[in-house]
């Protein structure tokens, strides 16, 4: 039986086991150091979800925002452990932060995605789609890293939609990169 679970503080045990699916899906130059995390939690701008059953976690996320205003969930990370993708396990995780955060009250979610039509990218643009997300015209070059990226949002609110231009969407990815790593 699949367990999921949203924490909004830092709980040392349940990132000791959501860090080894992290660390398997993003290599050491695409994920945050922990110190930029646990500052997250400090800051109380990011929540880690997992999805677990009895070998323990195998599905994790980090999501917050950047300006509680918005309305906006940017999920930060998502990964699945490689030995269960493509059964269907992301696509009900994603349902599970989906669902938590319309009851949350978020009006919609943001993820960014490399958009170079690599095989690789092409199948997390298909996941996304998969999951309700649309995709973004705009492309967006990051001074910092190499790889350029297109935004994907799911509206959760009828009555407040997210904006359909990329550009847009970026300045909440921006807004919760920025939080994060900003030293104060």
């Amino acid at each position: 039986m699949t367990r999921y679970e949203t924490s909004f503080d830092w709980d040392e045990a349940k990132w000791r086991q959501a860090e080894r699916v992290y660390a398997e899906a993003f290599d050491e130059k695409g994920r945050k150091p922990e110190a930029v995390i646990r500052r997250m939690f400090d800051r109380r701008m990011c929540r880690l979800h997992t999805a677990s059953s009895g070998g323990g976690v195998y599905a994790m996320a980090l999501s917050g925002e950047g300006d509680n205003a918005d309305g906006v969930l940017v999920v930060d990370y998502f990964a699945v452990l490689a030995s269960l993708r493509g059964r269907g396990e992301g696509r009900a995780f994603m349902a599970y932060i989906r669902d938590w955060a319309k009851a949350a009250g978020y009006r919609g979610i943001v993820v960014e995605v490399e958009s170079d039509p690599t095989p690789d990218n092409v199948r997390r643009i298909r996941f996304w789609e998969a999951c309700g997300f649309r995709p973004t015209a705009y492309v967006h070059h990051y001074i910092w890293v190499p790889e350029p990226y297109r935004a994907m949002y799911l509206n959760l609110d009828p009555e407040r939609l997210l904006p359909d231009e990329g550009k847009t969407l970026f300045r909440y990815i921006e807004r919760f990169h920025r939080k994060a790593y900003a030293k104060k």
